[in-house]
This record gives structure tokens, C-alpha cells and sequence, in this order.
């Protein structure tokens, strides 16, 4: 089942007077008290080592590795983009090529890193799979770019209506409320909660929904966060689709000012713990600047959460393929970049 392109979604349970809502309301300390103070600080008054000093390592991807790849491979590309091989095809996540995470390509959050591989090298896309409408989860150049490659874009309500506005055809999109889902060749792929918001300008704030996904392989079971605050959905998500194999949980851009819209790092714990989760792989982090932590210090911080709660933690560098039948843990490969080991209580705190 999928809603039209037609803009309309007052049917859904989530839209009033032509916004979508979060069930619950934004509550006294959820967001800051004045968002103009924290753009005059997140522009002019940001702390030391919210950008790493040195190239990230980057485990440059080619075609034929892809063709080769075996099933049930999974790749993180960068930020919350990761593409992965089920049922012997491939799906991309919240596809960000672009230098910038924003409107413009000379202002904004500019890229850590290049992406492993480049838009022309992927091999057809059986489906991208968006979360919301925000510059690091839309990126309408890569989409626009993927069009000839891509069969088909699932997105939340109204994410769709942006794409075929960019020029994608119609017949290519399907647009999902929460708790609606499609069967692709045997995947079966469901748009599920998160408490987030949306927008891409001054007045279309909460025009489009956001969304989490659930993704099943048969018996095999994947969740992709989106952007999210803690909420009770997590545990609602886990008691109807869990247990999950990995979680691919936001872990990034986090603050105390603002934990309604993105979890703290001991959140993402127990989001995926409520989601019922074995496997955690972070995302979210490592490609853009995006708040006022240290650039390193949402691996660090899921890390030490999560080893107190007995969680396994896939960390890949970029481009590294993760087994999803057998994660493993990954190097703890952004230390080495780090001119010294910094512990939780001389980081920045969020």
C-alpha cells in the first residue's frame, strides 16, 4: 500500500492543518530556549575539534568489488548513506554526494571526506530508501543524478512530491505513512515512527513526514533509524518487527539543547536495546560538522555506552564492507587520528 503523488495527506493520522506532528509535543527543556543564540554559535563560536585535522581513512570502492560482492553486504558511504546488497540487489539509504550538506555549494557543513565511490560507478539501484527532507538526507543533486539509475525512490508523505518536482517520473515514486510498507522481489520494507521534523526553507516547515524503515529479509531483520529523539516508538517498532539483526542507529549532531530531534549517545543505546536489537552500527557521524561536539566523540561515546550494556558495535571505515550475516567490529579507526586518546571526561560534552 502507497499514497499518490498528490500532496493531500489529511487522511494521515500525523497531518493537521497541513503539517505532519510527532505524537508527542516538544516539552520544556526539549529544544533551546533561543535558536538564534545557536546559530551564532554553531557559525561563529564553535570549539575546538568539531572537524578532524587529517584525512579520514577511506576504503576507495570500485565497480567490480561491487559486482562481486557476496549477498547481504553492506557498505557505509558516508553520514547516513549506506548501500547494501539483499536478495542479489542493491538499495541505497539517504543518498548524500554533494560537498555540502545545504542549499548552496559555497555555504554550510562542508564534507570530511570524498564519498568511496562516485553516483557513475554505482551499479543499478533496485530502490533508494529516503528518511526526511533535510540537506544531509536529500541531497537533490544525487538525486537527480541517480534518476536513470535508480528503479524506484520510498519516501515518507510529501519527500515524494520534492522528488517528482526535481524532474523524477512519477511512476518511479512511493510515498508511505508510518506503518505502511511495500514487498519488493521478496524484501519486504515498512516506513515506521521517529520523532523528528522536516523542511528545506523558511516557510515549509513540517510539510513532508519523516520516517524510520524497517527492512526484512525473510527471516533477517534490519532497522534504519532516519533522524530521531528518543521516544517510546522504539520500544513499539521492537515489540511489532523485532528482534533485529543491526540496527543502523543515529549517533551524531546530538545536543542537550535539543534531545526531542536527535538522540543523545546513551539514547541510541537504548533505542536499540528497546528496538531489540544484536548488532549496532552508528551513522549519522564522521562527514559532516553538525554540532558542537568533537568531530570523534559520537564513536567514542556509543562505544563506551554501549560496552557498560553489553552491546556489539560495528564501527567500518567508509567504503568497508560489513558481513550483515557476521558483523564485526571494525578498527576503532578515527583514534588514529586523534593526536592524543581523549576520555569521556575531557571531551566535549554535547
Amino acid at each position: 500500500m502507497f499514497s499518490p503523488v498528490i500532496g493531500d495527506y489529511a487522511a494521515s493520522p500525523q497531518s493537521r492543518e497541513g503539517r505532519f506532528h510527532n505524537p508527542r509535543p516538544a516539552g520544556p527543556g526539549d529544544m533551546p530556549e533561543s535558536l538564534l543564540r545557536v546559530w551564532w554559535t554553531f557559525l561563529f563560536d564553535k570549539p575546538a575539534g568539531t572537524v578532524p585535522a587529517s584525512p579520514l581513512p577511506i576504503h576507495r570502492l570500485s565497480r567490480a568489488e561491487l559486482d562481486a560482492a557476496p549477498e547481504r553486504s553492506l557498505y557505509r558511504l558516508g553520514h547516513s548513506t549506506l548501500l547494501m546488497k539483499l536478495r542479489g540487489q542493491w538499495w541505497l539509504t539517504d543518498p548524500v554526494f554533494s560537498q555540502r550538506a545545504s542549499p548552496v555549494q559555497f555555504f554550510g557543513p562542508k564534507r570530511f571526506h570524498t564519498p568511496p565511490i562516485t553516483i557513475d560507478e554505482l551499479p543499478p539501484i533496485r530502490a533508494v530508501i529516503l528518511s526526511h527532507d533535510h540537506y544531509d538526507h536529500l541531497d537533490r543533486d544525487a538525486v537527480r543524478a541517480l534518476a536513470d539509475k535508480v528503479a524506484l525512490f520510498l519516501t515518507p508523505l510529501g519527500v515524494g512530491d520534492r522528488l517528482a518536482d526535481w524532474g523524477i517520473a512519477r511512476d518511479k515514486i512511493r510515498q508511505f505513512d508510518w506503518w505502511q510498507g511495500t514487498e519488493l522481489d521478496g524484501l519486504r520494507l515498512t516506513a515506521t515512527p521517529a520523532q523528528h521534523f522536516s523542511g528545506r526553507g523558511l516557510g515549509d516547515g513540517n510539510r513532508t513526514l519523516w520516517a524510520s524503515w524497517v527492512i526484512e529479509d525473510g527471516g533477517y531483520r534490519l532497522f534504519f533509524s532516519g533522524d530521531s529523539g528518543y521516544f517510546d516508538g522504539f520500544a513499539e517498532i521492537g515489540r511489532r518487527f523485532g528482534p533485529f539483526d543491526l540496527t543502523l542507529m543515529e549517533t551524531g549532531a546530538y545536543n542537550v539543547q535539543w534531545p526531542y530531534v536527535h538522540m543523545l549517545p546513551p539514547q541510541t543505546v537504548q533505542a536499540h536495546q528497546d528496538l531489540r536489537g544484536r548488532w549496532l552500527l552508528p551513522i549519522h557521524n564522521g562527514t559532516f560538522d553538525l554540532s558542537m561536539h568533537t568531530w570523534e566523540d559520537p564513536f567514542e561515546q556509543v562505544l563506551h555506552h554501549a560496552a557498560e550494556r553489553g552491546v556489539p558495535v560495528a564501527t567500518p571505515t567508509m567504503g568497508e564492507r560489513v558481513d550483515l550475516n557476521a558483523p564485526h567490529e571494525g578498527s576503532r579507526w578515527w583514534r588514529a587520528l586523534s593526536p592524543q586518546p581523549l576520555s569521556l571526561s575531557t571531551r566535549t560534552q554535547p
